[in-house]
């Protein structure tokens, strides 16, 4: 989300000097006898689009592409007038005002600073954010266990221990004797579907511990950490993991990493090394011992004394409303701060660490759960302390109406090009899905993960996705659009179910991202229309001719190859079909058999048909139905 522009005491828009659209569209060639448009300064948002005769939403989206924010009382800089003048084929003329002139006096308001720069003689020295990566099954989970155990300034009796998907713990700096250092550990989800969150881990986190089993070696989600820990440009510490096992190989570790790039320390590179066993919780010390060393040397600092700023790392609804676990990056978050985070606002009411107690303040690289927020952010979206909750709430209306916008402009259109290409859309098969899951990242994940699903015979469409339990307006949704309701780590209430019945709506919950994706693509196929396939059970040559005083003659024949039963069947006259119907009987002797196998002899009636010749082949067949796959 671009962040607001800044607005001076007569809430005049300033467009970003660097914006790269705003330098796009001011270059739009008009022609010179193109209609001229004067306005008369200040130059309201609502005055330019009655005088460019469009709806208001139009032209504060074309402001959003100068990376600009603006409601429709707004005014804006003539640079902007210009810029939006031209993209309509205007051109732009601003109107002097007379000397002496009265200019419509605007509420005063002050600059909306939402990031004051920090003085080098302000920063202090903080805890480094490690975020903890690795291929499944190889033991992150035990090490993140084992490392919590290792705090040694945890209490003995604490509150409820609780995952807000962050901890930070307390150990001895191995070269300054007797001070307690402190590292804040991110614990991210270690499914491929869940990357996307992966990759914002890696964006606020100051180190990248990669865990890689000594039996297993590299694995395919070992390489994925690593482009995400490369891509956020952070040093790696290489924890080899599981050198309790009896096929451990710490070598064959060691050369697969280094034809990645990783060039271990011991062996002449810069990336550190550390065998260790988080089961027996030996070689954990000097993995914590090896992350102070590396963060010394980034000389981590922020500057406590500032509004807040950092990250989401995790979000949800809980029975008390949304709730958040906030990193914070710089700055220090209380209780009471209006709290900004994309379009959402709030007064943060309470800050709890994962022991459950209750703080009053956080200060940078501190992770805690916050209460206060109107709605579900998006995991590793920015937050920002702001003067008051009435800024932080005019801001947050901004960016709705913003993004309201937006999807109202990439709707898809219907042109006469495009009318036959929407239609055979339409006509398309579509599976409707509402999802609904504990949590912002286990939402996105799913919705990224279905969208990959890629069919050109069905269409997949995600009519609603929220975080919550299944309600009954997901119900009457889904009803609404013919949509069946998929639930991941959540319950449904009593009236939804009641409901659901009642609307035929079917409920699916699931607790295992792979079965949910797996159900989805089996129910995305099964909208599709079976293939039919012939299967041919046997053939038979005709050696007689028996005519019969009433009805057509019997076919004498020896049956060559498979089975020959009452079905369907064809005649055969050297190349050509001569006949499709039904078989009427078939006799061995005088008995009415249901079939005749390979090598037997038998008289075969068929309905309709009569015109036997010596030598025709009759073909028994049947028509199968086989489920298409996507």
């Amino acid at each position: 989300m671009v962040a607001p522009a800044a607005r001076d005491d007569k809430t005049t828009v300033q467009a970003q000097p660097k914006t790269t659209p705003a330098s796009r569209l001011t270059k739009v060639e008009v022609p010179p006898n193109a209609p001229v448009i004067s306005l008369k300064p200040p130059i309201t948002v609502r005055a330019l689009a009655e005088k460019l005769n469009q709806k208001a939403f139009k032209i504060i989206a074309d402001l959003m592409d100068l990376g600009v924010f603006a409601n429709v009382n707004q005014t804006m800089d003539p640079d902007c007038a210009r810029a939006i003048c031209a993209k309509y084929g205007y051109r732009f003329e601003l109107e002097k005002r007379e000397r002496h002139a009265q200019v419509p006096a605007a509420p005063p308001r002050k600059k909306a600073e939402l990031d004051p720069t920090d003085r080098p003689e302000d920063l202090r020295p903080r805890p480094p954010v490690v975020t903890v990566m690795g291929h499944v099954d190889h033991g992150k989970t035990t090490l993140l266990d084992a490392i919590r155990k290792s705090n040694v300034a945890a209490k003995e009796v604490g509150g409820i221990t609780q995952h807000i998907g962050a901890y930070t713990i307390s150990f001895p700096h191995p070269e300054r004797k007797g001070e307690l250092a402190q590292i804040t550990f991110l614990d991210t989800p270690g499914h491929a579907a869940f990357s996307a969150m992966r990759a914002r881990g890696a964006n606020v986190t100051d180190i990248v511990v990669l865990v890689v089993a000594a039996d297993d070696g590299v694995m395919p989600q070992t390489i994925e950490a690593l482009n995400h820990a490369r891509a956020a440009g952070v040093p790696i510490i290489v924890a080899i993991n599981k050198m309790d096992h009896p096929a451990a190989n710490p070598l064959k570790v060691r050369q697969q990493l280094q034809e990645q790039g990783l060039i271990p320390d011991d062996w002449g590179g810069d990336t550190i090394f550390v065998e260790l066993s988080a089961l027996t919780k030996k070689g954990v010390d000097k993995l914590l011992e090896m992350i102070l060393l590396q963060a010394d040397l980034l000389e981590l600092k922020a500057n406590p004394n500032r509004p807040a700023v950092g990250n989401i790392i995790e979000s949800g609804i809980s029975p008390g409303g949304p709730t958040v676990t906030a990193l914070v990056r710089k700055g220090t978050l209380r209780v009471g701060d209006a709290l900004l985070c994309g379009p959402y606002y709030g007064k943060v009411r309470a800050l709890i660490n994962e022991d459950g107690e209750r703080l009053k303040e956080a200060g940078p690289s501190v992770a805690v759960k916050v209460l206060g927020l109107n709605g579900v952010p998006e995991p590793g979206s920015e937050f920002t302390v702001v003067e008051d909750e009435r800024k932080a709430r005019e801001i947050a209306e901004q960016r709705q109406e913003a993004l309201r916008t937006r999807a109202a402009e990439t709707r898809a259109k219907v042109t006469l090009e495009n009318l036959f290409q929407v239609l055979d859309a339409q006509q398309a098969k579509v599976l409707k899905v509402v999802v609904k899951a504990d949590t912002q990242g286990s939402v996105e994940a799913i919705v990224d993960a279905l969208k990959k699903i890629d069919s050109e015979k069905v269409k997949l469409e995600i009519i609603h996705s929220a975080v919550g339990t299944i309600t009954e307006s997901d119900i009457l949704l889904a009803s609404a659009s013919n949509a069946v309701v998929i639930g991941f780590h959540t319950r449904v209430d009593t009236g939804a179910q009641e409901l659901a019945k009642r609307e035929g709506v079917q409920i699916k919950l699931y607790s295992i991202i792979y079965e949910l994706i797996d159900q989805v693509r089996e129910a995305m196929a099964g909208l599709l229309e079976p293939i039919t396939r012939e299967v041919v059970l046997g053939t038979a040559e005709v050696k007689q001719i028996f005519p019969l005083s009433k009805g057509p003659p019997v076919a004498g024949c020896m049956v060559l190859q498979g089975r020959m039963t009452r079905g369907r069947v064809r005649v055969r006259r050297r190349k050509d079909i001569i006949y499709e119907g039904n078989i009427q009987s078939i006799r061995r002797f005088q008995d009415e058999v249901t079939e005749v196998r390979a090598g037997l002899e038998c008289g075969i009636r068929l309905d309709g048909f009569g015109d036997f010749q010596v030598g025709d082949v009759l073909e028994c067949y049947t028509v199968e139905k086989v489920a298409q796959t996507l």
